[in-house]
């Protein structure tokens, strides 16, 4: 949706969601992002929108899931279900913002498993996330989807470095 640069509001945006428990930012990207989604793909490309998971240790420290507002608001407006039951991360890991793209990919990997994969079985998920950096989350993620048969999964974040 948005350029995250190292300087300049959307950083600003993305910490204040994440790091100063600023919900609404998720929220307001979201009702933004999903009226343009709206009105450029065509109504129930979707059944779930899924958001990629926290470990259950910093859901409890964060209080919540910084996507969850943005994939909610997207559900709403693409007429699809929010599912936030059926990824989950099996690790606590470090914050990645200081690694880089290899160092991010080998930590990643099978860090993502599916509850429940026979509901996702011939479904059109959208898979969200806050930002993208190098995208190795994203592919963990998608890598634990595509475990299922016959699913298409295409992936929505409020920002992406350049």
């Amino acid at each position: 949706m948005l350029f995250y640069n190292q300087e300049g509001i959307v950083k600003n945006l993305i910490h204040a969601l994440k790091y100063k428990g600023q919900e609404q930012v998720g929220e307001f990207l979201g009702d933004w992002f999903g009226e343009s989604l709206k009105n450029g793909i065509p109504q129930a490309t979707f059944d779930y929108i899924i958001p990629v998971p926290l470990h259950p240790k910093k859901l409890r420290k964060r209080g919540y899931n910084q996507v969850e507002g943005f994939g909610k608001k997207l559900a709403h407006h693409l007429q699809a279900e929010y599912r936030n039951d059926l990824l989950i991360k099996t690790a606590n890991t470090r914050t990645q913002t200081r690694k880089n793209r290899l160092y991010r990919w080998m930590g990643s990997r099978a860090l993502y498993k599916l509850r429940h994969p026979l509901v996702l079985d011939n479904k059109n998920v959208l898979l969200v996330d806050d930002v993208i950096t190098t995208g190795s989350t994203l592919e963990a993620c998608s890598e634990a989807l595509h475990k299922v048969k016959n699913i298409a999964v295409s992936v929505a974040t409020m920002a992406v470095v350049p």
